[in-house]
């Protein structure tokens, strides 16, 4: 059974809606701090951090990650609009681990899940349901 998890964009974050190529360049942001913190550490990092290729589907509203080593399989980001606690529609990531995915898939994305929320400030509704709030709340 696939699972998704949910980055909202609610009132509050940095961004009210969002395109794939803003994800990429999240991702590859990622990337980039986790290849500066292995060149202090003397080891590649980078590839241990995010051990995925992107691979297109050609279609414009999601992508999906094929892993590259053994215990990561895929997963698969896109775009959504989804119902706040609020009511209103609220533009989202949203991160699938489609049937098939491993534990390493669920575990790498919800860290990917975590920094993508901390830097746009979003409300994060994990893989096991529960949210985690990284929005300046009232």
């Amino acid at each position: 059974m696939s699972q998704s998890a949910y980055i909202k964009l609610v009132e509050g974050s940095t961004a009210q809606d969002i395109t794939l190529q803003d994800i990429r360049d999240t991702l590859a942001h990622y990337v980039s701090q986790t290849a500066l913190t292995g060149q202090q550490l003397g080891w590649d990092y980078a590839s241990a951090a995010f051990p995925y290729t992107e691979e297109s589907a050609g279609d414009d509203r999601w992508f999906y990650l094929k892993g590259t080593a053994r215990p990561y399989k895929y997963m698969i980001l896109g775009t959504s609009v989804t119902t706040s606690v609020a009511g209103s529609d609220v533009n989202c990531i949203q991160v699938v681990l489609p049937e098939g995915s491993t534990h390493g898939d669920k575990a790498k994305g919800n860290e990917l899940c975590k920094y993508m929320a901390k830097k746009l400030k979003a409300e994060l509704t994990m893989f096991n349901g529960r949210t985690i709030y990284y929005n300046p709340r009232k």
